[in-house]
């Protein structure tokens, strides 16, 4: 079957910020002119734009969020070593006039493409007008007067001011990922936790204590994260995020619920005995369930 006319929106995405989702919401308000809404993008694991610090968010976060919150209906995401070495006419022609079939194409003020980022807006607009699709370029989102960029959101992450993230990234800071099996040490000290296990290269946020939101089986739960290496207990793995969550009950191994992080608590710290852990423990639950 052909692909249908497309609106497409151009873009690495990474943390899908206020800044990303207008050049997303132009791309999907073209629906109501018959073109489906697509991002192309690539693997935040296969780019050079993720940082020093590491990406913001997978792979399958980032399609969670483009899909479900950003009315992206189709998201081709190439290796980026597919892509970085085309010409920009080549891109032009044979990716957005040839395999997605633009009709519309949109991106933000700074985006490059072509070998040796040597295309931007300018160069995109006379493709278009070779290749039969309209372009937009979307100006700069700024919030108390500073550009909203995944740079400055990684540095509000790392610092564990949170509120201050999520003011930029448009949506709370969240973690959507599988849940693997642990020690199970909550389990016998009376706080059972899932555990989500951050990704090679990824950005992990301040290590610490979070109050938190978790999202699963359609319904949400006041929640306490703890995001870190769970130095007392000698962990000894990957960063990940470990997380109680009031008043459920149940199997969530398997699943990847959402957890969306509110407000930095504490930083991460060794106690002397798990009975001290137990104790902190109990007060961060309550610290964090009766947030306002």
């Amino acid at each position: 079957m052909d692909m249908p006319k497309t609106a497409a929106a151009l873009g690495i995405f990474d943390g899908v910020h206020l800044g990303h989702r207008e050049v997303l919401r132009t791309a999907a308000g073209q629906k109501e002119n018959g073109l489906m809404p697509c991002a192309f993008t690539f693997p935040p694991e296969s780019t050079a734009f993720k940082g020093a610090e590491g990406y913001i968010y997978s792979s399958t976060e980032k399609e969670h969020i483009l899909r479900e919150h950003c009315g992206m209906e189709k998201i081709p995401s190439p290796e980026f070593a597919e892509v970085c070495g085309m010409e920009g006419e080549d891109f032009a022609r044979d990716i957005l006039a040839g395999e997605l079939n633009a009709a519309f194409v949109c991106c933000g003020r700074d985006f490059r493409f072509g070998r040796g980022a040597s295309c931007g807006a300018e160069e995109l607009a006379t493709f278009g007008r070779r290749f039969g699709f309209r372009v937009e370029t979307v100006e700069d989102v700024c919030l108390d007067g500073k550009r909203v960029s995944s740079t400055e959101i990684r540095r509000l992450l790392l610092s564990g001011s949170t509120e201050e993230a999520n003011a930029l990234l448009g949506a709370a800071y969240m973690i959507r990922r599988t849940v693997t099996h642990g020690a199970q040490l909550g389990r016998t000290i009376g706080f059972p936790t899932i555990n989500q296990v951050y990704e090679p290269g990824q950005l992990v946020p301040a290590f610490g204590v979070y109050a938190s939101v978790t999202v699963t089986g359609g319904r949400e739960y006041r929640s306490m994260t703890n995001i870190g290496v769970k130095p007392t207990v000698h962990y000894g793995g990957a960063p990940l995020a470990e997380t109680y969550i009031h008043g459920f009950s149940g199997d969530l191994y398997g699943s990847a619920p959402e957890v969306r992080l509110l407000r930095f608590i504490r930083p991460e710290r060794k106690f002397s005995s798990t009975e001290e852990l137990k104790r902190q423990i109990a007060a961060d639950i309550q610290a964090a369930v009766e947030m306002p």
